[in-house]
């Protein structure tokens, strides 16, 4: 049996939530000026900005050292630690989707960080390719969701200059700064606005 979340649980449920419905209406309104008119695309999108602004989430896969690892190469030799629970290829649709989201998520709203560091077109052809590589697994498996990870495939470098759009649009960094904790900073700030609203 499953009780109500109370105390911290309950205010970090509340928090996702207001998170996740900020997240989904800056996705909209910047797809929507862009053209994207997907639904289920700018959800998707939506649910892995909301992911990834937990710093804890978006860094997920540790060496074997347990520490954190921020290079998709060095993510892909260490895969096996951090996704090796169960059936091989579940483990390998959940990497997978892992480096498609991750590499999404940091070419999109890190993108100057990503360019600086030399691997902006390695980050749109690796996250293209675990997105398709997410769309066979789903269809071997007989799921419904295979389209959307073949269309996030197709689309991948333009959903992630929608997510360079955004960030330049409603998230940018002051000069000098460091982009990561600005653009967290700004979603920290939002939430304590908002949560004190209710």
């Amino acid at each position: 049996m499953a009780y109500p979340a109370t105390g911290d649980a309950m205010t970090k449920m509340i928090s996702k939530d207001r998170l996740q419905g900020f997240f989904l209406n800056m996705t909209q309104r910047c797809f929507d000026e862009l053209g994207i008119r997907d639904a289920e695309v700018t959800g998707y999108v939506a649910d892995v900005l909301t992911e990834f602004a937990r710093s804890d989430r978006l860094y997920r896969v540790r060496s074997r050292k347990n520490q954190r690892l921020d290079s998709v190469v060095a993510m892909l030799a260490e895969d096996e630690q951090t996704f090796s629970r169960g059936d091989p290829l579940m483990q390998e649709r959940r990497m997978r989707k892992y480096m498609g989201d991750y590499t999404l998520f940091m070419s999109g709203v890190f993108r100057s960080y990503v360019e600086r560091g030399g691997y902006l077109d390695y980050y749109l052809q690796e996250g293209s390719r675990s997105y398709w590589k997410v769309s066979e697994v789903d269809l071997s498996l007989y799921r419904t969701g295979f389209l959307l990870y073949q269309e996030l495939s197709e689309k991948f470098e333009y959903l992630s200059g929608a997510l360079d759009y955004m960030h330049k649009t409603y998230f940018a960094a002051s000069p000098k700064k460091d982009p990561f904790s600005g653009f967290l900073k700004q979603i920290e700030g939002w939430m304590k606005v908002n949560v004190t609203d209710n």
